[in-house]
């Protein structure tokens, strides 16, 4: 039977271990709640003003965000893709299309704007995968409401908008590439019964001529998605 002194030590004891339990889940709970505002601070003041080039995380940032983390790197991984797309993708193609200036041009740029236009079609199921899988990490992450309301907003404009701009845009720039391809093939395969004048373009017949307005009514047709292209590769994407 234990002593009084000793009844003594081990309620102290017990008294002291219940303490410590509470201080260290004290100092769990304080951790989080210093990761969490620490995260959203850099979601509202350093991701939401980053354009489409998001910083990279440093050893201490990924210490300091904790779990968190992990969820900025379903918006890292993406941007880095869609980036890819458009400099690697898009960019050489719009360059292509936008040196097109006179009928000459088509004939001349055949080659190399067929070439560039090559992995378009390839690039749109690329961030079609890459967005199922932004979209599916996102739905398993546990988020505060406070992160979650401002992860959703970083999402929709890193992830959604990009997403939304690029899967039905791409099909129509290659579209138009296509077009212009076919446009300098036609010219091509006219050899010598075709010129080109003062930027112009004339034919010795009516049916090449017509032929000539039809490829040019294919053109006319997609011709926006020029447009909407070189804002997307000068940054227009968010």
């Amino acid at each position: 039977m234990a002593s009084g002194i000793s009844r003594i030590w081990m309620r102290t004891g017990l008294l002291i271990a219940g303490a410590l339990v509470v201080l260290q889940l004290t100092a769990c709970g304080d951790k989080e709640a210093d990761q969490r505002k620490a995260f959203n601070d850099f979601l509202q003041n350093t991701v939401m003003r980053s354009g489409e080039h998001l910083p990279s995380l440093s050893e201490n940032q990924k210490q300091t965000f904790g779990n968190y983390a992990g969820d900025y790197a379903i918006l890292y991984s993406f941007s880095q893709q869609v980036n890819q797309a458009v400099e690697q993708g898009m960019r050489p193609v719009v360059d292509e299309l936008a040196a097109i200036r006179v009928p000459q041009d088509y004939l001349t740029r055949r080659d190399s704007l067929r070439q560039a236009s090559g992995n378009l079609s390839v690039l749109t199921q690329q961030i079609q995968s890459a967005k199922m899988q932004a979209d599916s990490s996102k739905a398993t992450l546990k988020q505060p409401d406070d992160v979650k309301k401002v992860y959703d907003s970083v999402y929709a404009k890193v992830v959604t908008q990009p997403a939304s701009t690029l899967i039905p845009l791409l099909p129509k720039l290659q579209a138009l590439s296509q077009a212009a391809v076919q446009t300098g093939d036609y010219l091509q395969s006219q050899g010598q019964r075709v010129s080109f004048n003062d930027g112009g373009v004339q034919f010795p017949t009516q049916e090449q001529a017509s032929q000539y307005n039809a490829l040019m009514t294919d053109l006319s047709a997609n011709a926006q998605a020029l447009t909407q292209a070189q804002n997307a590769v000068q940054g227009g994407l968010q």
